[in-house]
Parts: C-alpha cells; structure tokens; sequence
C-alpha cells in the first residue's frame, strides 16, 4: 500500500506538527506534500524533519515566500490542487488554521482521510493570533477574501472520504460549517516523555506553556497571577512577549518569560509546578492539559472549547467561568494542589497517549481501506 501525507504548511512547531510526526511514525517511507517549507524557522524541533521526503508545492519558489505565506492562504487550494497524487493508495491530509490541505485530489480509489484540527479558524470567526480587524482596510479587504476562502473551503471539504476531528469540540465545528459527520481521534501525546518527574506540588509556582500569540489568554493569567502575587513561570515564545511583560505592575519579580526549554525541562516545570492555567479562548483541544496531567499535575482551565473534554473538575483540576481575570483570581485564591492525586491525573492523561491514536488510526483506515480497492 503506497501512502502519502498532506500537510498544511511546516514552518512552526504546533500540536499539528506533532501529529503529522506520529502518522510519519506509522508510515516513515511515506512522502510529505506541504504548501511551504522552512525547518530553520522551525529551531530545534526542525531537526527531526530533515531527513524525510518533503516536497513542497510551486509556491515553495516564489519571491519572499515566507513572508507572503499569510496572505497568500486564498490560493491554498492552488498550492494542493498541483500536487499528483495519482499513484498512492492511502492519502492523509492535515487540515488547521491557515491552508486547505484537505483540497488535495486523489483517485477514485485512493481512500482519502483528513485530519482536521479545526475549520480556520479566521474564517469562522474565532479569534486568531493575527487580528485583520485592527484596521479599517484590511477589515474590509479581509471580510471580502474570507468570503470567497469559505466557499472553497466548504468546497473542499467534501473531497476527502473521511474527516476526523481532533476533539468533539471540532467535530460540532465540521458539522455546523462542512455538513458532514466526522470521527473523533484525539491527538497523541507523549506519556512516556513526562512521567519521569511525577510529583506534582513540590513547586511554589504556577505554569503557562504556549505560543505567546493573541487569543491565547495569557494576558488573563498574567494579570490574575500579578494581581495576587503568585509565582508563575511561563514557558514559550512569540510575539506577544513585550506586551505581557507590559501587564506586570505589582510583582514583577514573580514572574517568569523562560522562553523555550527542551522536553526534559519542561517535563520537570510540569511536575513541579502546583498547576498549570490555560486560558485560551475556545481551544480546538488543547495537549499542554494533558501533558500536565501526564506529569500528575492538576489543571485550571477556563470552561470552554477542548478542555471540557481533557479536564475533569475536582478530580484533574478546576475550571473557571470566563477567560477574564476575576473569575481565574476566585479560583486560584481557593485552589489547593493537594486535593488532587498524582495518579489521577496520569490516568486521565493515558486516554489520550500515542499508541491509542495510533491504534485508532490504523483501525480506520484497515476498516475502510478495501471498499475503496
């Protein structure tokens, strides 16, 4: 069975990413056909791409392509259409936020599943980490684009066979906006890499881990955390560092930008910490939850999107209403770390580890693989 892997684009290390790394994991003679390439941008992590097959599309070559990668996402379906796909089997494309992987055509009888971290998001009016409303004409230009972007991408999305969602959250997402089912297979994590250092609440810290972009909500858990005087270290990069450190008034040195950190130290900062907060406003799924629960450390996450599904209050963590300071501020004033069990919080984790996703996906595809041969 001859397989090919479709992915949006690879110039960042993100949660699709790491899906992508598994399903190569399942099939490493596997191609990978991308709209754009750049592993530099992609540090330390872009390392474990270099010796795979990756070919990405025509735009790979136009002038200042790295910069024009945004604006050029109106021609996602271009980039995927050119792709020849004719002589492999087995097709699996990675769909998010930006580019319309999912546009790509097969053959009648190549079985095509699409991997859908979420419908783009700027389309559908969720918040991005790029805000095109900030001004007048690029609301207007944008509001026009986006237009024409969501017909395509309701277009395409009837292409692939199968679509599978990486959380229920998303599966109501394809339903609403693609009219399709879809199957839910949550992304993999790596359990094994982080239970090394379990012994959560040793700390006297809190932990933030992501990309520090918009939408993100750590303005919320800086605010909150400074406002109360807490000790939070916040583990990632991007280009809202400055602004974030701009919200620090009262205790500035309780809190900590430590930039990115290898796997180990992060698995040690999880085990550490008495929990970790995330805040992101409607979060696809969500992995930082799980890889805190891996390390046995309870979660504070604002009740919506993905964590719902991750999360279970009183037992792995708590929730808070609203992605606002005051209503995080009620629940860290009253959180105590040690109401929560290690194990507890390892066990939730396991639903979601590596080898069931791969075990989920290869049943997929064993199912429907011959009523297309």
């Amino acid at each position: 069975m001859k397989v090919a892997l479709v992915h949006d684009y690879l110039r960042e290390y993100g949660g699709a990413e790491r899906v992508l790394e598994v399903l190569h994991e399942i099939w490493p003679d596997a191609p990978i056909f991308t709209a754009y390439l750049n592993l530099d941008a992609m540090g330390e992590n872009g390392k474990r791409f270099a010796s795979w097959d990756i070919r990405p599309s025509w735009f790979q070559k136009f002038p200042f392509a790295n910069k024009l990668l945004s604006p050029f996402r109106i021609f996602g379906p271009m980039m995927f259409e050119s792709f020849d796909l004719s002589e492999y089997d087995l097709v699996i494309s990675s769909s998010s936020a930006t580019h319309l992987a999912k546009a790509v055509i097969t053959k009648p009888e190549t079985l095509h599943i699409s991997y859908i971290h979420t419908p783009p998001r700027f389309l559908y009016g969720y918040v991005t980490s790029f805000n095109y409303k900030k001004h007048w004409w690029t609301r207007i230009g944008g509001e026009i684009i986006n237009h024409f972007m969501r017909i395509y991408d309701f277009e395409v999305s009837q292409r692939p066979d199968i679509l599978v969602a990486n959380s229920k959250n998303v599966a109501a997402r394809i339903k609403k906006f693609y009219r399709r089912d879809s199957v839910v297979i949550y992304p993999p994590v790596e359990i094994k890499k982080v239970t090394g250092y379990r012994g959560q609440g040793t700390g006297e810290y809190y932990i933030s881990v992501g990309r520090l972009v918009r939408g993100k909500g750590l303005d919320v858990i800086v605010q909150a955390c400074d406002e109360l005087g807490l000790f939070l270290k916040i583990v990632g990069s991007g280009p809202e560092l400055q602004n974030l450190k701009s919200l620090i008034v009262n205790h500035k040195s309780n809190i900590e930008f430590l930039g990115q950190v290898s796997d180990e130290e992060l698995a040690k900062l999880y085990a550490g910490a008495k929990a970790t907060i995330v805040a992101s406003e409607d979060e696809d799924f969500g992995i930082v939850p799980v890889e805190s629960m891996a390390c046995g450390t309870p979660v504070i996450a604002v009740k919506a999107g993905g964590f719902l599904e991750t999360v279970i209050e009183g037992k792995t963590g708590e929730y808070f209403n609203n992605a606002t300071v005051v209503e995080l501020m009620k629940v860290l004033e009253k959180f105590d770390p040690k109401k929560y069990q290690v194990e507890d919080c390892r066990k939730q984790a396991q639903r979601f580890s590596k080898e069931r996703f791969k075990k989920e996906i290869l049943e997929l595809v064993e199912e429907n693989i011959h009523e297309k041969s």
